[in-house]
């Protein structure tokens, strides 16, 4: 039987990922009018979804994931955005029309923003892939209640490490922290360890790993192994949580000529444009200092933004320039100098009084960096204006604004 066609669809920008920096992406992309998509193959609001406790997002003292990516869904879909849960199987970047295809749908759009953040990190110890789902855990929010007065390991000792702990204890009976430092220091920040240090659940093994999990049908225990003596020591527990780093989920990116980091995020720029045009990252998948759901949202606004530019852009190159009937003066100028537009209008000036047959056209440098780098053109300290000469879609050559600009025009 033959397989059904994928319906296609198409969209002014495409967010891959329903995290807060989506979501936030997908708030400003709604409310400037465009066709917004949001895909999400897990849970709407991401990694943020399953945290209990959120304590310094601005404006929301005390907030949990749940409640907070609630409200910036609420937000999204109030501005048109469109919110789905699929999974994408392939993806092209080679044309100006970007297609994502998963089981169902063949997606298009002049711009996509890649939202799909970080997944907790596996260690690969024995007994940790067996054990998943029968007492190994990553997700606190998600299992905690599973272990209702019971004794749970805790292997980090960073933020999420730490505070997620402390919301285990709530459960269980008992919380000790397998930690690789000395006595005394954690990862987390500071306010975090003086409450756990303080809370009467909490307990600690220092210069310590984890060396195995072991058990019958669930967990039962694990051996500890003292990094400076060598000693491995069993400990009976019934649970495991793994709080030991973030995996960038960047792998199905892989083929598109996206640049990455050595490992796995995505660089990018102020604007955060990736290597490829029209294609953006924002969040925890971007490679940057703070990982924060306040920063995410800076992200996805920023990158929205960006894109709404750079999609009025492509329209401006296809409808006035590629399709031009004449011959196109486009002109680059910059608020940065002075002189930058008095050398633009002076060429305008000799177009308009010499009745030579050109259309002109102007753009902010500052503004229109993508129309500028099509062309090849770059301002500096030393170029302050340029005037190219587009004929059929191409550039035809780049007048010289210290010369006589009408004999370069006959």
């Amino acid at each position: 039987m033959a397989r059904k066609p994928l319906e296609e669809k198409n969209y002014d920008l495409i967010i891959l990922g329903g995290g807060p920096a989506g979501l936030a992406a997908g708030i400003y992309g709604g409310r400037a009018k465009m066709n917004t998509l949001i895909i999400e193959k897990g849970s709407v609001g991401g990694r943020a979804f399953t945290t209990r406790e959120i304590v310094n997002y601005p404006g929301f003292p005390d907030t949990t994931g749940p409640e907070l990516t609630g409200i910036m869904r609420d937000h999204a879909e109030k501005f048109g955005c469109t919110i789905t849960k699929e999974t994408i199987k392939t993806v092209d970047f080679s044309d100006d029309m970007k297609v994502l295809t998963t089981r169902k749908n063949k997606y298009t759009a002049p711009a996509v923003i890649i939202a799909t953040g970080t997944e907790a990190r596996v260690l690969g110890i024995p007994g940790e892939k067996e054990f998943t789902g029968d007492g190994v855990a990553y997700c606190a929010t998600c299992d905690a209640e599973f272990f209702q007065d019971q004794h749970v390991v805790v292997v980090g000792s960073g933020d999420q490490a730490i505070e997620e702990g402390m919301f285990i204890a709530k459960f269980a009976e008992k919380i000790t922290v397998i930690v690789l430092h000395e006595e005394g220091i954690l990862d987390c920040n500071k306010q975090a360890a003086e409450r756990a240090f303080k809370h009467p659940k909490m307990n600690f093994v220092w210069n310590s790993v984890l060396d195995a999990i072991y058990g019958e049908d669930s967990v039962e225990g694990v051996k500890v192994k003292n990094v400076k003596t060598g000693e491995i020591n069993d400990l009976a527990c019934q649970g495991v949580f793994f709080f030991v780093g973030l995996v960038p989920q960047t792998a199905f990116l892989e083929g598109t000529g996206l640049e990455t980091s050595s490992r796995g995020y995505i660089p990018t720029t102020d604007l955060m444009e990736t290597n490829l045009e029209g294609i953006y990252a924002v969040g925890d998948v971007r490679d940057k200092y703070l990982r924060q759901i306040a920063t995410a949202v800076g992200d996805g606004a920023t990158a929205a933004t960006a894109a709404e530019r750079f999609i009025e852009e492509q329209k401006d190159i296809q409808e006035n320039i590629m399709n031009s009937d004449k011959p196109l003066l486009l002109s680059f100028w910059t608020p940065d100098y002075d002189d930058s537009l008095e050398k633009v209008n002076a060429v305008d000036k000799v177009v308009a009084e010499s009745g030579l047959d050109y259309k002109t056209m102007e753009a902010d440098y500052t503004r229109k960096k993508t129309l500028a780098s099509k062309f090849g053109v770059e301002l500096n300290d030393n170029k302050h204006a340029a005037v190219i000469i587009i004929k059929d879609g191409k550039k035809a050559g780049e007048l010289d604004l210290a010369g006589d600009i009408a004999s370069q025009l006959k």
